[in-house]
């Protein structure tokens, strides 16, 4: 037979729309956990193929769930009870909750990845293309187009917006060395990939001025994405109280500005012999 999760307290049923601040960023939604199967549905996997099919499950349920609840309010028993397990036969996948996001953050960051390639590989100079004009973006020159694509590759991504800050908060810290290891190559190299792409389309600058670039557009979208997206009571406070109203920010428009200054600037900071 199934179960059905309940997923509030005591008290009034919980408004289950998220009220976010008006962004424009991509809206996500509080859902209700339905009934789910149990452990007779979900046989423990014996061979390779199954035991990926397993995993697979896995990270989709926490995938789902970190997008409509918020990375921080899901809990391991919450990713079991949405694939239909116990939580101690997830862990035969898994070995904690947070190695399950750390995997899904090197996963986001391979989508980004791909997406920033999509967007930027147009705007190389001999790629085929036209330049800058093939990307679609409002700027007029090499730079403003990179600034632009930056901010949307962030700001279009909310989980992985979500689970930037949360990797060295926590996820780096609850798991072992070796699964630290493998998500810092994945990562790693995803941004090292992505200055050499900046770099390919703003050859004035250096490839190491193009990572402290990327990395420092990473390190705001993360921590800029939960200032945008506050919990569904602050998001009322700021939206009734006038003198709040500078508490939320627009992250697309913020991160272009922010992108479009970082820029400009690495040239002429370079430090003189």
């Amino acid at each position: 037979m199934g179960r059905t999760v309940c997923r509030h307290g005591p008290g009034p049923r919980p408004n289950l729309t998220q009220h976010r601040c008006d962004n424009n960023a991509p809206s996500l939604r509080y859902v209700r956990l339905a009934v789910v199967s149990t452990d007779a549905t979900f046989q423990r996997a014996r061979r390779p193929e199954h035991k990926q099919q397993r995993q697979d499950a896995i990270l989709d349920a926490a995938r789902e769930l970190a997008g409509g609840h918020g990375v921080r309010n899901v809990s391991l028993t919450d990713i079991a009870s949405q694939v239909g397990i116990h939580k101690s036969a997830l862990l035969r996948y898994f070995e904690t909750r947070e190695q399950i996001f750390l995997k899904l953050t090197a996963q986001a960051w391979l989508d980004w990845s791909r997406a920033l390639h999509a967007a930027l590989d147009p705007a190389v100079p001999g790629a085929g293309g036209t330049g800058a004009g093939d990307t679609g973006t409002a700027g007029t020159g090499p730079a403003d187009v990179v600034a632009d694509v930056m901010a949307r590759s962030f700001a279009d991504r909310p989980l992985l917006c979500d689970l930037i800050p949360h990797t060295a908060l926590n996820l780096e810290r609850n798991v072992s060395t070796e699964a630290v290891r493998r998500y810092k190559l994945t990562s790693l190299a995803v941004v090292a990939d992505a200055a050499r792409l900046v770099q390919r389309v703003l050859p004035e600058l250096t490839v190491e001025e193009c990572g402290e670039f990327v990395s420092t557009m990473a390190v705001l979208a993360g921590a800029w994405w939960q200032i945008a997206n506050p919990p569904p009571a602050l998001a009322d406070l700021y939206a009734a109280d006038p003198q709040l109203a500078g508490a939320c920010l627009d992250l697309a428009s913020q991160l272009r500005r922010v992108a479009t200054v970082l820029l400009a600037g690495l040239v002429p900071s370079r430090i003189r012999p």
